[in-house]
């Protein structure tokens, strides 16, 4: 996606604005008051959502399905035994039967979790038994698993998801496989590498380009049989990816070779969507994903560093890391600029490899199951996810706030496997889809869901819309969605406590009315002001009946003397009051993921308690870091594992353990210096980075 430089690199900061005492509001409740009279930055740091193929990627709002953990329709297959703790009797029929659920409850896509045969071999033990019914670690992948279906058990499915407007994703496993895989040709006879790294005790990487055109076959194949419409893909940086574009290209092509009709009545092409899993960094997604300008590789992968943002800000990750101000939001959004302009993010929740996000609140005791903050925590995560430009897929069975029974807390050795209790597959739950059956929170959460996939059919400027980003501080997020001439704005509380916002038209480019998009209500402007309160995790989607444009602060923040914001400073004699060296430790291109330590992002000694570095940025980036040791002892970032504001000295503090970095936007290439001076106790101090003059 498209993207300012400039907005993205200022979009983490505060708008201007004046935080307001604690003062009675009209009805008695005494509410902190906040009052924005200018965003600061330029609009549309994020642009409309890329599509070459149409807006219904764009709007995908997928439901995830764990094929054997889901629902059991046919009493004559399944697994029987599987990692998680559902029944593992999940089939094809039970998906089929359940699809109706699905479309009522507001999706249009499906992604199945592998369902192609895993030969048991002869020598295998209980844990490949269960490792099979995941589907992972595949031998033919040209034939269903009996214990899921058949072949005309599949066709079936995809038929019916077409005849109600749902499209249907399959899994694509094409950077490993089962040892006995090459035992199973194509249909053209091509056969798999032999020679591969060995995976998880029964299989072994595959090795490109030997496997290249098999996979290709795969990936056509099904398009052609069964007429899916893409794939999600499992472990894509698997893939070298420089070989994505060749298979991109078979699935596309593939794709407008057949045709059928969808439940307008219409002779349509299956879509050719093709999202990868890469769970790590922005930039690593984008090297091993996205690839580049000059060479695409694939359009969509999965939103790891926004979906981690949302859990730690609305709940908590597996980790217990949670109550990160909303700044984490607008700091994760603005990463974005790692991404080429092709790249088109996909958001979830949970994913069938982590505890569900109502297990992470129980954890970190930020609610208790069926509580109103558990409920309220869910909600406000999906009006979030809901404002995303960009698809959406959701774990089946969030949308009515599952969580596993009994577990809270992370079971650790051969307990956690045998109990079926780890944290990579306890989210793997019995599927629920009898409306009868919810509980009156339940329906009530997933009601409110389809609310919101409503709002995203109705309101197009909150799936493909430009995003600008109007406010955050530490309770407060504000975005503005633009689409032609469909404009919202979106809020959202990430506190428990109530929130008078004093926002005014000019900061939000508005000059009529604003209505809410949920119940109705009119919030009038008085004076170029509107008032507007949001109770704690609470959320509002607001229409802009009169649009203009967004009124802005200079942008530009005031140079400063200090000697932090040189560039040209010698280095002084000895290695400083610490005693030891200092690197910039990050997620930045070459920092391996916070443990690598280059000579380039070394700190050097400059005198008077100052460190300082300057390092070249070749491209406009954005990464999370902190300054520390190659020990990890001691480890700083902003106070309050803030955002970094470029050219502003800031308080630094230590920050140990994950979750507590610090992230920085660098706008354009340049040189930047990064500085810290440490105070007289070696922990604490103030940073500093910008741009040399």
């Amino acid at each position: 996606m498209k993207k300012s430089l400039l907005a993205v690199s200022i979009s983490v900061l505060l708008a201007s604005c004046v935080s307001i005492p604690d003062k009675a509001t009209e009805d008695g409740q005494v509410n902190d008051q906040v009052e924005i009279t200018a965003a600061l930055g330029e609009q549309e740091s994020r642009l409309t959502c890329n599509s070459k193929k149409g807006s219904e990627l764009c709007d995908l709002r997928i439901f995830h399905i764990m094929t054997e953990a889901f629902v059991d329709g046919d009493p004559a297959t399944g697994f029987g035994d599987g990692y998680g703790t559902s029944h593992h009797h999940g089939d094809l029929v039970g998906v089929t039967q359940s699809l109706d659920y699905i479309k009522a409850s507001g999706f249009n896509a499906i992604w199945l979790t592998p369902i192609f045969h895993s030969a048991p071999m002869a020598d295998q033990n209980v844990w490949a038994d269960k490792l099979d019914a995941t589907g992972y670690f595949a031998s033919n992948f040209f034939a269903i698993d009996p214990r899921f279906g058949s072949m005309d058990d599949a066709r079936t499915l995809v038929e019916e998801a077409h005849s109600r407007g749902l499209y249907v994703f399959f899994d694509g496993v094409f950077g490993h496989f089962k040892n006995n895989a090459n035992n199973y040709p194509s249909p053209s006879g091509l056969t798999l590498s032999e020679g591969g790294k060995p995976q998880a005790g029964v299989g072994r990487e595959a090795i490109y380009p030997e496997d290249l055109d098999f996979f290709k076959e795969v990936a056509t194949y099904w398009i052609k049989e069964l007429k899916i419409d893409g794939w999600r893909l499992d472990q894509a940086y698997q893939v070298p990816v420089a070989f994505w574009p060749e298979l991109r290209t078979a699935v596309e092509e593939a794709s407008q070779a057949v045709t059928y009709e969808n439940d307008l009545g219409e002779t349509v092409h299956p879509l050719g969507y093709m999202v990868g899993e890469i769970w790590n960094d922005a930039g690593y997604i984008a090297e091993t994903g996205y690839g580049t300008e000059e060479a695409p590789a694939l359009h969509s992968a999965f939103d790891f560093p926004v979906r981690t943002a949302v859990v730690q800000t609305f709940g908590s990750d597996k980790e217990g890391n949670h109550g990160r101000p909303a700044t984490h939001l607008a700091n994760a959004m603005a990463k974005s600029v790692n991404y080429p302009d092709h790249a088109m993010p996909n958001l979830m929740l949970s994913t069938h490899d982590v505890p569900r996000f109502g297990n992470l609140l129980k954890r970190a005791r930020l609610a208790d199951y069926g509580s109103e903050d558990y409920w309220a925590r869910h909600r406000a995560a999906m009006s979030f996810m809901a404002a995303y430009s960009g698809p959406l897929t959701w774990l089946y069975n969030d949308e009515i706030g599952a969580r596993t029974e009994g577990f809270s807390q992370p079971v650790s050795g051969d307990t956690c496997a045998m109990r079926g209790l780890c944290d990579d597959h306890v989210g793997r739950i019995s599927g629920q889809t009898e409306v009868s059956e919810l509980s009156q929170d339940e329906a009530g959460l997933r009601h409110y869901f389809n609310q919101l996939m409503q709002l995203r059919d109705q309101h197009p400027s909150l799936s493909k819309g430009a995003r600008t980003h109007i406010y955050s501080d530490n309770r407060i997020y504000i975005d503005r969605k633009d689409l032609d001439d469909d404009h919202v704005l979106y809020l959202v509380n990430v506190s428990p406590e109530d929130v008078l916002l004093r926002i005014h038209g000019s900061a939000i480019g508005s000059e009529g009315s604003l209505t809410d998009l949920m119940d109705g209500t009119v919030i009038a402007v008085e004076q170029d002001v509107y008032s507007v309160r949001l109770q704690g995790l609470e959320s509002r989607f607001l229409n802009i009946e009169a649009a203009t444009e967004v009124q802005t602060d200079s942008g530009q923040v005031s140079t400063i003397t200090d000697d932090m914001a040189r560039c040209d400073i010698p280095d002084a004699t000895g290695a400083g009051p610490l005693g030891k060296d200092m690197w910039i430790r990050g997620s930045y291109r070459g920092g391996n993921n916070f443990m690598a330590t280059p000579d380039s992002q070394k700190f050097r000694f400059k005198g008077d308690n100052l460190y300082q570095v300057v390092v070249n940025e070749p491209v406009s980036t954005a990464f999370s870091f902190k300054f520390a040791s190659s020990g990890w002892s001691p480890e700083m970032a902003v106070k309050g594992s803030a955002p970094v504001q470029l050219g502003v000295i800031q308080d630094m503090a230590p920050a140990s353990g994950y979750g507590t970095e610090s992230s920085v936007v660098i706008p354009e290439p340049g040189e930047y210096v990064y500085s810290f001076r440490i105070d007289p106790d070696g922990r604490s101090g103030s940073m500093y980075i910008g741009r040399c003059q």
